[in-house]
């Protein structure tokens, strides 16, 4: 009888995302028209080094920093948290790599020392070091639902402080409607922003995202700088980033150097490569299918459970009216 071994690096099948779903997102640019330089840019990348171990994750992540933060009922869930190993080691972060495992690949990343530049339409345009920031900042722990756009989901504390109170330090401008975010750009520690000379004008690095002023002023909306009651890995964004949990993960975005506010609504990375698959706004709504699957269900990570999705991640009554006519 043949046996096969699971590797420790690999989750159980029951819990990735479906197969056509997971293709048809890392091939995009092939649907979009541009895969073949995509492919012919991939085909250039150095050979992989050796996989990680599960364990030298393990180490890393009991290693982290603790964060000081009291939870917050007023987010509270039925719902347990995902693991904290399970989401360590299941997301995207397309800086790194395609797959889901970018743990493996963020080893050269370097969070820190780290600036955040808050400017554009401003009275008080400023950077900070984020450690600085984090010390003065009220921080609290939030346990939110995360929905990738992919039909996967989880459960995570989150801890970091309302993206309201950043704002209202900048002082935004009365033409201020939008909020941009962009990430680092460090091909040297990033493999897939290495490509830029292949194919890059065709991946619109670095990552960008937006929001417009009111969703961004919003409570919900929160700057995160560690989860599970320490400080961010490298995979998850550190030293700090974007949720927004009642919108699909890619607007989620990781690792943030910079926060413009401006006055016309910002390019962004997904919408700009396929904005008739990744809208601008992005809500989570089951009643509104990706071109290419339905939104209705979604995958657990760390249960396993097929359940349905719920409008707005089940947000509404947080942000519900910000798209009530």
């Amino acid at each position: 009888m043949f046996l096969k071994r699971q590797r420790g690096w690999e989750l159980p099948e029951r819990e990735s995302t479906p197969e056509a779903i997971f293709y048809n997102r890392r091939q995009v640019l092939h649907a979009l028209g541009l895969g073949t330089a995509a492919l012919a840019g991939s085909a250039l990348l150095p050979p992989a080094a050796a996989a990680r171990s599960v364990e030298s994750l393990r180490q890393e992540l009991a290693g982290l920093a603790a964060l000081s933060a009291k939870r917050n009922p007023k987010f509270a869930l039925p719902e347990a948290p995902t693991p904290a190993e399970v989401a360590a080691r299941y997301n995207n972060f397309y800086e790194f790599n395609t797959d889901k495992n970018a743990w493996e690949d963020v080893e050269k990343f370097q969070p820190r020392p780290w600036r955040l530049q808050v400017g554009g339409l401003v009275d008080n345009p400023r950077t900070y070091d984020v450690d600085d920031l984090v010390k003065r900042m009220p921080l609290e722990e939030r346990v939110y639902r995360f929905r990738c756009v992919e039909a996967w989901s989880m459960v995570v504390p989150w801890v970091g402080f309302p993206l309201a109170a950043l704002l209202k330090e900048a002082r935004p401008k009365s033409g201020a409607k939008f909020v941009k975010f962009t990430t680092f750009l460090k091909p040297d520690q990033a493999p897939r922003q290495g490509l830029k000379g292949f194919f890059g004008t065709q991946e619109p690095w670095p990552y960008t995202e937006g929001l417009t002023l009111a969703e961004a002023s919003n409570d919900l909306a929160l700057l995160t700088v560690g989860n599970y009651g320490k400080v961010l890995p490298k995979q998850q964004g550190a030293p700090i980033r974007l949720i927004v949990p009642w919108k699909y993960g890619f607007k989620n975005i990781k690792s943030i150097v910079k926060i413009d506010l401006v006055a016309e609504q910002p390019a962004t990375f997904w919408n700009t490569l396929g904005p008739q698959e990744y809208g601008f706004e992005s809500n989570v709504d089951p009643r509104v299918p990706h071109p290419r699957w339905s939104q209705m269900f979604e995958r657990d990570i760390g249960t396993r459970e097929r359940k349905p999705t719920l409008y707005l991640n089940g947000y509404d009554d947080f942000v519900g009216g910000l798209y009530k006519a």
